[in-house]
């Protein structure tokens, strides 16, 4: 077995449980928000920081047409609310990583590389974009649970 096939394994794991959860929400879920960060923005956010290690660690430059709208935190005035256009990017940012990952080599895959973040490795850095991947999923249940709650105390 392959470190790629390994990784690709666990990377799909917890990918399409994120994408299947946040692709079901309803669209307007999307506004709810912790502090400065709504749903959206945490959405859009994990799909560039996706499209970011694929370049840093993955050799998989970020597309011309993809703006970064989000890597210095939330930008006020900013709204990410069209699910359509989140599901759709967070494909693009998803497949552009597996692109990348596909074409490393096996030795690749424990090369440290530099990066704005540090040194690291491509699978420590894809155990790092989980972890956030991770994160961000407990937040966001963590603000639409806060939600509801208060929508059924409010109308009970």
């Amino acid at each position: 077995m392959t470190t790629y096939s390994t990784a690709l394994t666990l990377w799909l794991t917890i990918q399409e449980r994120f994408h299947k959860t946040a692709k079901s929400m309803p669209e307007e879920d999307l506004k709810l928000r912790m502090d400065a960060a709504s749903i959206g923005y945490m959405l859009r956010h994990n799909a560039e920081v996706e499209y970011m290690f694929a370049d840093w660690y993955f050799g998989q430059s970020i597309p011309a047409d993809v703006q970064l709208l989000t890597k210095n935190g939330p930008v006020e005035g900013k709204e990410f609310t069209n699910m359509r256009e989140l599901a759709d990017f967070m494909t693009a940012s998803n497949d552009h990583l597996l692109a990348g990952m596909q074409n490393m080599s096996e030795e690749a895959w424990t090369t440290p590389v530099t990066t704005p973040l540090g040194t690291s490795t491509p699978l420590e850095a894809l155990g790092r974009l989980m972890y956030h991947t991770g994160i961000h999923a407990g937040q966001i249940s963590q603000i639409q649970r806060a939600f509801h709650i208060k929508e059924k105390e409010r109308t009970h």
